[in-house]
């Protein structure tokens, strides 16, 4: 048995992000010690193990609940898991593409701008909504 700050040495997963997993039931409340601490087994640091491995992949709580709920099964759907992993995907592709599209924009305003001037044509684009009217006037 090992206690909270062992387990979050052997799972990666910080000691308050540990307890944030025990009250939203992610993980389940460990056994304690007669003076009432945390008391963890292998098999709890593993689950720990896994969540933060899912979390490292972006995965939010919902879905690792999920996949936790598979992985107690003793048939496990993995079509079921590429169905939830490749959503996941696209979601991931999405942003990317929003965020290659600001970086676009944001580096095209930038080259407006000169330095030293007044008037600064990257605030003036910011400050105009889509028809042209002043936004912050």
């Amino acid at each position: 048995m090992f206690t909270i700050g062992k387990a979050s040495e052997q799972s990666g997963v910080n000691v308050e992000t540990i307890r944030y997993y025990e009250r939203e039931g992610i993980v389940p409340k460990p056994g304690r010690s007669s003076g009432g601490r945390r008391l963890y087994s292998a098999d709890e640091i593993a689950r720990l193990r896994f969540v933060r491995r899912c979390r490292d992949l972006g995965f939010p709580i919902s879905i690792i609940r999920t996949f936790l709920s598979f992985a107690a099964e003793d048939v496990r759907s993995c079509g079921e898991v590429k169905s939830l992993a490749e959503n996941h995907l696209a979601e991931i592709d999405a942003k990317i593409s929003n965020l290659l599209r600001l970086r676009d924009a944001l580096q095209s305003l930038s080259k407006n701008c000169e330095d030293g001037s007044v008037a600064c044509p990257m605030l003036d684009a910011l400050m105009k909504d889509g028809f042209g009217e002043g936004v912050l006037r």
